[in-house]
């Protein structure tokens, strides 16, 4: 067997057998039991000015062959989100080319699109509501016009202008009704950004969710779902339960989404949910970076769930939770470091490269525990090639491997 070099955090250095790749599958038929999509990243140039504040210069050939390899194992597509670095060095003028290219690759594959609808292109940090809701249409608009479905993201404009859950219910209310296809509102907690403390009003979820739950009462048939990615299973269920009838729930929890996406039995792990028409919502449908991290193992799972067998759901996805949490661990919002790393390590791109510099926010005892994780979780794609790519990368800083 071959041998996986592994660094410690006072740099002391083991030595493990490196696993086989998985013998999973691509699906011959459309995966039936959950919708899921992978959120994806965006590959630089590896020559590029890959430093923070500087535009992104996107590889776009290998950007774009990712998405083509989300597709092929059967899952959908979620661009121009967190994980694609919106906030965090993807610029507005990259953000519109991304959407507009990868909406082309999903009609060429047929495969599900949804992008991120945000303000962030607003040149000041300062916006008024009406600024605000003009700055979502006209997102919203562009996605539309891509043939894309919108994913309302959180908005840090509108954290800082709102004074009260009235502000999020008008900004929210206005910008749906000039929807014209369903959109997904995203709640993203504090972990993944800071400054949308306090967002729907309430540093409390169970305050915000009912502004939350108000604001898709409202205007039902304008919104498709809910992605919620609070990194907090009970409120997720709890929302999920009061969901109005045909609104989805996509689980955002790169923590505890094996439980939520394989869900519950009404009546027997948690009571039914009065008159919101929804029949009971059981399980969680998946919008997660996560699933770009692990995408042969997510479609695995899901066509096990396809087939009725829920052991083999677990058998194959619950390893890779542990792997995710080390992905996501604290400070949260660079998990978009481990995803490129694990891009990079299974082939998909040529070198480990991010926008904005990110590719230097984790550290390597920090990046060690996820090749670890990923090894025995099946997340290696090939193996021979990761271990090859990491024990270089370990030589360059001088370790032994």
């Amino acid at each position: 067997m071959s041998q996986l070099t592994l660094l410690g955090d006072e740099g002391t250095v083991v030595r493990t057998g490196l696993a086989d790749a998985p013998a999973f599958a691509r699906p011959s038929t459309p995966l039936r039991s959950r919708t899921a999509y992978a959120a994806a990243h965006v590959v630089p140039k590896a020559w590029a000015d890959n430093t923070p504040g500087r535009p992104a210069e996107i590889d776009w050939d290998a950007t774009l062959a990712f998405r083509r390899h989300v597709y092929s194992w059967g899952l959908g597509v979620a661009d121009a989100m967190d994980t694609a670095q919106r906030n965090m060095g993807l610029d507005a003028a990259s953000t519109r080319e991304l959407i507009a290219r990868s909406a082309e690759v999903a009609r060429d594959e047929g495969g599900a699109l949804v992008v991120g609808v945000n303000t962030d292109h607003l040149e000041s940090e300062a916006a008024s509501l009406d600024e605000i809701v003009d700055a979502y249409r006209a997102q919203l608009h562009f996605a539309e016009e891509q043939g894309a479905g919108p994913v309302l993201m959180a908005s840090r404009h509108l954290a800082r202008a709102a004074t009260s859950a009235h502000d999020y219910r008008r900004v929210y209310g206005e910008v749906l009704a000039s929807a014209s296809t369903p959109v997904v509102l995203h709640w993203l907690g504090t972990a993944f950004d800071p400054s949308l403390d306090g967002y729907f009003g309430s540093n409390d979820w169970h305050e915000a969710s009912t502004v939350l739950i108000e604001i898709i009462e409202a205007h039902a048939d304008a919104v498709a779902g809910v992605k919620m990615s609070l990194l907090d299973a009970h409120a997720e269920v709890s929302v999920r339960e009061r969901l109005p009838e045909g609104v989805r729930m996509f689980t955002g929890d790169d923590f505890n989404y094996v439980s939520l996406i394989e869900g519950t039995q009404a009546g027997v792990d948690a009571p039914a949910a009065a008159g919101n028409g929804n029949g009971y919502r059981t399980y969680s449908d998946a919008l997660l970076g996560a699933f770009a991290a692990v995408t042969p193992v997510a479609s695995a799972a899901i066509q096990a769930l396809d087939d009725g067998d829920a052991g083999r759901y677990r058998a194959i996805l619950s390893p890779t939770e542990a792997l995710s949490r080390q992905v996501f661990a604290a400070p949260t919002f660079y998990y978009k470091t481990g995803v490129a790393f694990l891009s990079w390590l299974n082939g998909h791109q040529p070198a480990f490269q991010m926008v904005g510099g990110l590719h230097s926010a984790r550290s390597l005892p920090h990046l060690s525990q996820v090749v670890e994780l990923a090894n025995a979780s099946g997340a290696l794609e090939q193996p021979e090639l990761a271990a090859e790519r990491w024990h270089r990368l370990l030589r360059l800083n001088g370790v032994d491997a």
